[in-house]
């Protein structure tokens, strides 16, 4: 039997230090950070931190579980809400975009492009927005959609290097998906998004904004740059 994308729930959320996190010592600063992580820890299976790129947020936290049973949701929120709470005066909360993985209805196997979120390794770069389709592109047969998308898969794999995460927010947020990717080379994946532009399903896009770029590092190390 062909391989098929599992049920998973991925959290990105980002996060801005306080004024009152910049006061602190670097002893207390590197309390505040053991500690926020272990609890970070201890609501997922896989906590990855990045330097952000842009000013608003230092950094994107994500988290990712398995989610078969229908009650992780509710308790990686409650878990994240208690790892979270004691530091408020600390990190101020930016923005967060979540959803869940399945398979595609566009391809009959797992991709082999396909980001793993439980890796033990990750690419120097991640890139993520949420994104939303318009209505003309549902209300399309589904042989109209799978041909276009054909198209875009076929791009796709032409940059095999760069690996994409596609999570599902139907109903959940605002967006109806989480766009995520990871790359090694930044103008390499920019070429990629603008060959995509000129795809026929881009008429179907309503929304792919705001875009997040972060840097990987260990999430010891991305902390220890804010001591």
């Amino acid at each position: 039997m062909s391989e098929q994308t599992p049920r998973t729930l991925n959290h990105f959320a980002l996060y801005a230090f306080t004024d009152s996190h910049w006061s602190l010592n670097s002893e207390a600063k590197n309390s505040f950070h053991k500690n926020w992580l272990a609890g970070l820890r201890s609501a997922a299976q896989v906590v990855d931190i990045f330097q952000n790129t842009d000013a608003k947020a230092d950094m994107l936290v994500w988290c990712a579980l398995e989610a078969d049973d229908a009650c992780n949701a509710s308790t990686f929120f409650e878990k994240l809400a208690k790892a979270t709470t004691p530091y408020r005066h600390l990190i101020r909360s930016v923005d967060s975009f979540w959803g869940f993985t399945r398979p595609s209805q566009y391809t009959k196997t797992r991709s082999a492009q396909e980001i793993d979120p439980f890796a033990e390794t990750r690419a120097r770069y991640l890139v993520m927005y949420p994104f939303a389709k318009t209505a003309e592109w549902y209300l399309m047969s589904r042989e109209s959609r799978q041909g276009m998308m054909n198209e875009h898969i076929r791009i796709g794999k032409q940059y095999e290097d760069i690996k994409q995460l596609l999570l599902y927010s139907f109903g959940l947020q605002d967006q109806e998906f989480v766009v995520v990717y990871e790359t090694d080379d930044l103008p390499r994946f920019s070429d990629l998004v603008n060959e995509l532009r000129d795809t026929e399903a881009r008429r179907y896009t309503l929304r792919d904004t705001p875009v997040t770029t972060a840097i990987y590092h260990p999430a010891e190390e991305t902390l220890a740059l804010w001591k």
